[in-house]
């Protein structure tokens, strides 16, 4: 006799119920995914301890027919696809025919179900796999599907089952991804008499979003729009300053279809590039609509896994439509953390302070050498001036810019940054500041003197630095005014939206980094002849690694050569690397290209460039010159990205005047 046998259709059905039905959310997921299908518009969850004793979901559908409710409880018997054709066309959530049947083979089943306006429907009572009742009922259209007693007659996945807390975690996770997908759809849901979430499937997703992560976050978010002749993508984006600890914010939209693909993720993160702190993850909603050609949903037995046909030009479009919304706006968070704040004007919409500006331009009197400007007060006895360059006190600043300027260093002695010699305002720079505030890519640097030379070091910033390239479409950075320093460390600014808090060494790394970058591709004719030899010597295993990997540090300008046994020399580096930091950075380079798992030029390139801006930007408890302040905010302002640094951090705080006047109670 044969060993080989069919198995009968229950144990057949326990185990796709392995597959399908893994836990109460899954169960969730394929009846809140069959009222979708249905056309419904109004989906109830209710749900007890955890989903294991008790769920429940009511919509209000196109309901199941009388003829088709005891054969939707067969294996793959499905009104979604006819023929093999179909599954290259999928525009339904469900279509396997696996859930129903695995549901019911695992717990017991009572469904009501009515399919037209008359009350007329069927109801169906299943346990374990095994018919009960099917007898007629009434109802309303829609379908009632109630499951009690998950895995009852399977202990040993019962056992596995986790907390109560778990397994609602799961649910609620599944059904706010749900609600994000379908802004349409009004979902509830419920557990324990406790409601959890409550939408209005008016269609707006920003509105989901509220309901989902809370109305502070939502309003914090960015929309995203782009098309492709291929794919349309849009959602909403949380701004940098509102992250996760890990990738379960991002939420990926496909056709409807709520779906986990990791590429899809990456594209988004990079559009967030050098815009996150390490280690955390941005807040996302990214529906991505296109052909169902395009489109493979049949990968997984729980369809949450998606393979694309032209997944490289999708995962640029999503990159690009992520970092064209972030460039649309001011990233600078604001010091008044959980509190409702107004969003800063964009510049040029205030014709009466510009005017009032230009008015006190024209009225101000000449200072001469060695006078006291006019209105100026002298400092207080507790804050110590800021350093100034030359002889020559500075006059009363215009509007927007105070008269008293003054600094508090921190602790030690630091030496003040080389700086030019103030000058005297003069009616000119009123054009300039009205330009400055006119709409226009980016606010214009104040006029230099002279240029920086290349070879000069980056870790003294000059009043005169010239400002680097922007975007013609990037954002938008606020003309700040310099007070002062806070403790050597934050430089205190102000416009006529309110007062800023600025981390100098932060805006210095982010000015230095796109420097860097940019040298970092073209080294090939600046890299110089080392003077003085240096050695790095490696174990036998990372010299091994290390000979495969030289054209890596060679394609930025480092040239290494073997000097006997698992020692290498340094021939030549770029002459523009931070003076008296050579050699510990292009220890770190190896030590990067030694650890990196998948290294090539892009990647060696932005990392030399992070490492160098680190070691060339000035640091905390250091005083500067106002007008090294100056210097520092026009170059700052010119960045393609003026708001976090490389490593993601902010450079900006703002408080805006109305957050001023809650902290003294001025308003209320």
């Amino acid at each position: 006799m044969g060993k080989i046998r069919l198995l009968d259709d229950h144990l057949a059905n326990q185990i796709a119920a392995g597959e399908v039905v893994e836990r109460p959310s899954s169960v969730v997921k394929e009846l809140v995914e069959n009222a979708i299908d249905a056309g419904s518009r109004t989906i109830d969850v209710t749900a007890e301890e955890g989903g294991v004793k008790f769920i429940r979901v009511v919509d209000d559908g196109s309901g199941i027919e009388p003829d088709d409710l005891e054969l939707a409880f067969e294996r793959h018997a499905t009104s979604k696809i006819r023929t093999g054709k179909d599954l290259f066309a999928i525009k339904s959530l469900g279509f396997r025919g696996e859930a129903l049947p695995s549901i019911a083979a695992v717990s017991r089943v009572e469904v009501l179900s009515g399919a037209g306006d008359d009350g007329v429907a069927r109801r169906i009572v299943i346990e374990g796999g095994a018919k009960l009742a099917f007898e007629e009922a009434a109802a309303p259209r829609g379908t009632d599907f109630r499951v009690k007693d998950l895995f009852y007659n399977t202990p040993a996945r019962l056992k596995y089952m986790k907390t109560v807390q778990t397994e609602l975690g799961h649910i609620t996770d599944y059904m706010y991804r749900l609600a994000l997908s379908r802004p349409d759809i009004a979902f509830r849901l419920e557990h324990n008499g406790t409601q959890l979430l409550d939408t209005s499937g008016n269609g707006d997703l920003q509105q989901a979003a509220a309901a989902v992560y809370g109305t502070a976050t939502a309003k914090r978010m960015i929309p995203v729009e782009a098309e492709t002749p291929d794919y349309k993508i849009s959602g909403w984006i949380a701004r940098p300053d509102v992250t996760r600890s890990n990738r379960n914010g991002i939420t990926v939209v496909v056709n409807g279809r709520y779906v986990r693909n990791f590429q899809v993720a990456q594209a988004i993160l990079a559009g967030f590039h050098t815009l996150l702190p390490i280690n955390r993850y941005p807040l996302a909603i990214v529906r991505l609509e296109m052909e169902p050609t395009l489109v493979d949903v049949n990968v997984h037995p729980a369809k949450l896994e998606v393979r694309f046909s032209k997944d490289a030009e999708l995962m640029e479009a999503v990159q690009r439509a992520v970092r064209a919304a972030l460039q649309r706006e001011t990233l600078i968070p604001s010091g008044m953390a959980g509190r409702e704040r107004r969003v800063l004007p964009p510049a040029g919409s205030q014709p009466q302070a510009v005017q009032e500006t230009l008015r006190l331009y024209d009225a101000r009197p000449a200072v001469a050498p060695g006078s006291s400007s006019p209105g100026a007060s002298a400092p207080p006895p507790a804050f110590k001036p800021a350093p100034q360059s030359g002889s020559a006190p500075r006059p009363a600043a215009p509007y927007g810019k105070p008269a008293g300027t003054y600094g508090a260093s921190g602790g030690g002695s630091p030496a003040p940054m080389p700086a030019a010699p103030a000058r005297q305002w003069e009616p000119r720079d009123a054009e300039r500041l009205l330009r400055a505030m006119a709409p226009s890519p980016a606010p214009s640097p104040p006029p230099a003197a002279e240029a920086e030379p290349e070879e000069r070091d980056a870790a003294s910033l000059d009043a005169t630095a010239p400002a680097d390239s922007i975007e013609e479409e990037g954002p938008r950075f606020p003309h700040l005014y310099p007070i002062g320093q806070l403790h050597g460390t934050y430089i205190v600014a102000q416009n006529e939206d309110g007062l800023f808090l600025v981390d100098q060494h932060a805006a210095h790394e982010r000015i230095n980094y796109e420097r860097f970058y940019q040298k970092f591709g073209s080294v090939e004719a600046v890299s110089q002849l080392t003077l003085f030899s240096h050695t790095i010597e490696f174990t036998s295993s990372e010299a091994q690694t290390l000979r495969d990997r030289l054209p890596l540090l060679e394609s930025v300008g480092v040239y290494l050569e073997p000097f006997g046994g698992n020692t290498f020399k340094v021939r030549s580096h770029p002459s523009w690397f931070p003076n008296g930091e050579e050699a510990s950075l292009i220890e770190e380079m190896t030590q990067w290209v030694l650890n990196e798992r998948s290294p090539d030029v892009a990647k060696i390139r932005e990392a030399s460039a992070i490492m160098c801006s680190c070691k060339a930007s000035i640091k905390a408890n250091q005083s500067q010159s106002i007008p090294a302040l100056e210097s520092l905010l026009a170059r700052l302002a010119a960045c393609k990205n003026p708001f976090t640094c490389p490593h993601g951090r902010p450079i900006v705080v703002s408080f805006t005047k109305r957050d001023l006047e809650k902290l003294f109670k001025r308003v209320m």
